[in-house]
């Protein structure tokens, strides 16, 4: 289906029924990455997927827009008043901003190897991918898009401080394919409309259950964010799993599922009273 927002639209996929649940994809996919958990989450729930701006199918002009007010769009679009948000890389601090602007729209967070608006990292963490952002920079300058959907694949599935090549294979061609056809399609984004406060000082405003889940062979960014976020949100919970880099949903796509799953049942527990 297609879902209107302000300069365009998105596309998204909604089926099942049941209590909510919306995934957020990561900067270097798209709704794509979730197939190894559709089938299993709509058999007990109401989900949807979507591209987000500049990502996938989307179809936007470059105007002002709140990633936040999108994701509103695409659950009143599923008919979902309210839903756990499942999020990724980059979409899981949109999550989380979501959760703080309208929170009565959330009954819970998944945050998966994201960041956090407004935080700031220590030099040494926060530089770990600076040679990468520059080659990968260099590469869509050039429009190699094949090059740097690679340079994608070895950074985010191998792992920076892993050996080139590491990652699983299915995963890198599939995160190959992803960013290639974000890259060639050259969408629109736009001009993000920020969370002000940002989520770094307001954490404790999050009442919902909330499981963060950390690759070992992800950037370091991603574990000291995980330690801000878990320490700020009370009675959050932190899963790290040393074999995972940035998608552990594609990476151990059983393992995922079923932690997944696990989760949503403590708050459809929890939202019936039991």
């Amino acid at each position: 289906m297609w879902v209107p927002v302000p300069g365009g639209r998105l596309w998204a996929q909604a089926a099942g029924s049941g209590a909510g649940v919306v995934l957020m994809h990561a900067g270097i996919a798209d709704a794509r990455m979730w197939d190894p958990q559709w089938e299993a989450l709509v058999a007990s729930h109401r989900v949807v997927r979507f591209d987000l701006r500049g990502f996938g199918r989307a179809e936007v002009e470059h105007v002002a827009f709140s990633n936040r007010e999108d994701a509103l769009a695409v659950m009143d679009a599923a008919g979902l008043d309210r839903a756990v948000l499942v999020s990724c890389s980059r979409a899981a601090s949109i999550a989380i901003d979501t959760a703080l602007e309208f929170p009565d729209r959330v009954t819970g967070v998944v945050w998966v190897c994201g960041g956090l608006s407004g935080l700031e990292l220590e030099e040494a963490v926060a530089t770990e991918l600076d040679r990468f952002d520059e080659q990968e920079e260099a590469l869509i300058e050039a429009k190699d898009w094949a090059g740097a959907a690679e340079l994608a694949a070895r950074v985010w599935v191998d792992g920076p401080r892993e050996p080139a090549g590491s990652g699983p294979v299915v995963v890198r061609e599939l995160v190959r394919t992803m960013c290639f056809d974000t890259y060639a399609a050259e969408l629109a984004y736009g001009d993000p409309v920020e969370l002000d406060p940002p989520a770094v000082g307001r954490l404790s405003e999050i009442r919902v259950p909330l499981l963060a889940i950390v690759g070992g062979r992800d950037p370091l960014a991603t574990a000291r964010t995980a330690d801000v976020l878990v320490g700020g949100v009370a009675g959050a919970r932190r899963i790290d799993r040393a074999d995972v880099a940035h998608l552990p949903n594609l990476e151990q796509p059983a393992w995922f599922t079923e932690t997944l799953l696990a989760f949503l049942a403590e708050v459809d527990g929890a939202a019936r009273g039991t």
